[in-house]
């Protein structure tokens, strides 16, 4: 089982770069290469006597699209996913919102 997970965790930190920038695909003479944030997760075990062999292991992953480098005739520029930058700046802005009352509450007293 070590050897497997061994083998995996291997295949996987070698692909490096390819794991967080896709392929780049090619439309109508512009270039877009997508930019995604990619995370997995793998574990196995054993517990079992000499009689009885259970075992288990499982693995899993996600990927966050970020958004797209974009090359075409007037040059280079991201352009970011709506969805995950709403996901990420609405909460953002929610805590900078609530610290900064809090700060202009203990600026009056």
């Amino acid at each position: 089982m070590t050897n497997i997970s061994l083998k995996l965790a291997e295949t996987i930190t070698s692909s490096g770069i390819k794991s967080v920038y896709g392929e780049p695909i090619v439309v109508d003479g512009t270039t877009i290469v997508p930019v995604a944030a990619t995370q997995f997760g793998f574990g196995g075990g054993s517990a079992g006597d000499a009689e009885e062999a259970p075992g288990g292991g499982g693995g899993g992953g996600v990927a966050i699209p970020f958004g797209a480098y974009i090359s075409d005739e007037t040059g280079v520029r991201f352009r970011p996913n709506l969805i995950t930058l709403l996901a990420v700046g609405i909460p953002f802005v929610w805590v900078a919102g609530h610290a900064w009352s809090r700060v202009i509450r203990a600026l009056k007293r």
